[in-house]
């Protein structure tokens, strides 16, 4: 495909919109799913609920539905309008997060927690998909990165901003203040976004019909590097994330904070440490060295890795000044993964059927950091707690359980290194050496 300057211009320009209006969505998805993780507390509290109780109605509820509906939603995506997908799945999530807010009991926040799972299952799916064909091979790791800094920044809406909120309006308006921008955001979506001709920036052919989803299994399960990867995000999900969905009850229970504290002290590190990692990363995986993707992995390996280390002291100390200040390395240290990851998966599936391998790998991570680590830190707090009343020192023991999935998750990018040459050149027909000439030319 030869393009003039004019038209490799305005599809650069286009390309970045798409990339931009992507993470505006992912942004979205992270705030509205994990804006529970603050107002926690407060709900166990008026619910009257034990640690592995709520960690059912906030984090599990969602999961099980958002990994039910993201096989066959993600088939859809990799066979029709990417879109219409995707702009339907923001609306309903973001209608069902708002209805949260106006929930009066037990029974109406987990119909609303799991109307927010099925929305979002169609979200990270279909932007990885139509991302794929706007950003060729060499770059889609640099694209995925900047994608992921919806993480950091949506992560401070739902700590930061709705900590506050929650202090001055109570938990439900953190809902509403939450969910009724993103129908419009959803609205935007569908007018705005050009639909991209599916494998355009690929080497492959796509004349054969696309995969079943049988299919596109098997061929997942034999490129051993993507199974390697999605081993190690999945386990860095279950360490990292699984911490951080408990850190603002564990600061509330073991210093004294308010949810407002809590979320005022989390929120700056969210979005600064986060947010400036994310981007040098996506910075740092644009240069020409970073298309062999071995490097990449031996980054996230490393950095996971170190990241494990700092989670132990934060967990074990009883100091709040030492926990803050590492909290500033830690943090970080769980959102520079989720780009390169998004990236290589893309870059080690064919074009056909990257939403569903998408969604394989979105599924083990999701039952690992919404069910897994929830539920295991909720049932083991609860164990260790003096006469079954969950306290500050019963979470500690629950937390530092997680800890060790993050030194398992670093040996799997490691392993990944071994095969991920002639794997992603089987998936893309590009080579990685070949990368930023195929980029030239298009």
């Amino acid at each position: 495909m030869i393009f003039t300057g004019t038209d490799r211009s305005r599809s650069t320009v286009v390309s970045w919109y798409v990339l931009i209006a992507m993470l505006v969505v992912f942004t979205l998805s992270i705030a509205d799913r994990y804006v529970i993780s603050t107002v926690l507390e407060p709900i166990r509290l008026e619910l009257h609920l034990s640690d592995s109780g709520v960690a059912f109605l906030t984090g599990s509820s969602l999961a099980l539905f958002y990994v039910t509906f993201g096989f066959p939603i993600s088939w859809l995506v990799d066979r029709g309008n990417r879109r219409n997908i995707i702009a339907a799945s923001v609306l309903l999530w973001s209608a069902m997060t708002a209805f949260c807010g106006i929930s009066r009991n037990y029974w109406q926040l987990l119909l609303s927690r799991i109307g927010v799972g099925i929305g979002e299952a169609g979200g990270t799916p279909g932007a990885n998909s139509i991302l794929a064909d706007y950003f060729p091979v060499a770059k889609r790791p640099m694209a995925l990165t900047v994608f992921s800094l919806g993480a950091p920044i949506g992560a401070w809406l739902g700590a930061s901003v709705a900590g506050d909120i929650s202090d001055h309006y109570g938990w439900r308006s953190v809902f509403l203040a939450l969910g009724v921008p993103g129908v419009a955001i959803g609205i935007i979506a569908f007018l705005t976004i050009p639909e991209p001709i599916r494998g355009r920036l690929d080497a492959l052919s796509l004349d054969t019909a696309a995969p079943t989803f049988r299919e596109s299994m098997r061929y997942l399960l034999s490129q051993r590097s993507a199974v390697h990867l999605t081993m190690g995000t999945s386990l860095t999900a279950l360490w990292g994330w699984g911490l951080m969905w408990w850190t603002p009850t564990f600061l509330a229970r073991n210093y004294g904070l308010t949810t407002g504290e809590a979320g005022a002290l989390l929120g700056p590190i969210h979005v600064i440490a986060g947010s400036v990692v994310t981007a040098l990363t996506a910075w740092w995986l644009g240069r020409p060295r970073m298309a062999d993707p071995r490097r990449i992995l031996w980054i996230m390996g490393t950095g996971v890795g170190l990241g494990a280390v700092v989670s132990f002291v934060i967990y074990w100390t009883s100091s709040l000044a030492l926990a803050t200040a590492l909290l500033w390395i830690f943090i970080p240290s769980i959102y520079f993964y989720v780009g390169p990851g998004f990236g290589l998966m893309n870059n080690l599936c064919e074009p056909r059927m990257r939403a569903q391998c998408c969604a394989a790998k979105l599924l083990l991570a999701n039952v690992g950091n919404l069910i897994v680590a929830p539920q295991l830190v909720g049932f083991i707090s609860d164990w260790a707690a003096p006469n079954q009343i969950a306290n500050g020192q019963s979470l500690r023991i629950g937390m530092m359980c997680l800890v060790p999935f993050g030194f398992w998750a670093a040996a799997h990018y490691f392993w990944a290194t071994l095969t991920v040459l002639k794997d992603q050149e089987r998936a893309t027909g590009v080579h990685a050496a070949l990368s930023p000439d195929l980029h030239r030319r298009q």
